[in-house]
């Protein structure tokens, strides 16, 4: 059963969940290209035919990420809140499933760019996850009709940064119903 699931699973797939779970778990300079294909159990040729670089690989996998956290923020948002005003604050709530999970490391694109020595490939990924966060906030508070929404959503951004940083190294999920009540207040004083 398990070659036959192996068998039906592309090698970019079988390559990238290795690199998923090896990066976020031990970070993208402990781990080796040689750990990432006997984890995929794929030959050496096959990661430098999908991906050309264990750049491109990295970049991959930080794409990944970005793309699970956004579809699942959205789709959470989408399913749990009625207004872009109870999704400003429902924001922290849908982190608090994230900081819950079993395997949570923290941020990875944190975690990559302590780790990166100036790649592009971690640049250029971490550039687009930020630039998304900040979006996040800034479209639900324009959406809100906050009358000062640049200056909520960067106060939002810092305090969800604080809460992903603060949830990693004090290992406490709860943290999220902290920031969670934080960023009801910044949303009500906003509309003060």
């Amino acid at each position: 059963m398990a070659m036959e699931t192996r068998a039906r699973t592309s090698v970019r797939e079988r390559l990238l969940a290795a690199a998923d779970e090896l990066f976020y778990a031990e970070g993208i300079a402990s781990v080796g290209i040689d750990q990432v294909i006997k984890r995929a159990g794929v030959a050496k040729a096959s990661l430098y035919n999908t991906f050309g670089s264990k750049d491109e690989l990295v970049r991959a996998y930080l794409k990944g990420r970005h793309t699970q956290t956004r579809e699942r923020m959205a789709r959470e948002l989408e399913v749990r809140y009625r207004t872009p005003r109870e999704r400003l604050a429902g924001v922290f709530e849908v982190q608090g499933l994230i900081f819950a999970e079993p395997d949570f490391r923290g941020c990875a694109f944190m975690c990559a760019s302590a780790e990166s020595e100036t790649g592009e490939a971690v640049e250029k990924a971490t550039e687009e996850y930020r630039l998304w966060v900040h979006s996040l906030f800034l479209d639900l508070a324009f959406a809100a009709g906050v009358p000062s929404p640049e200056t909520l959503a960067r106060q939002l951004v810092v305090l969800y940064d604080g809460a992903g940083v603060s949830a990693w190294l004090d290992h406490d999920a709860t943290v999220a119903k902290v920031s969670a009540g934080a960023a009801k207040a910044l949303v009500d004083v906003a509309f003060a």
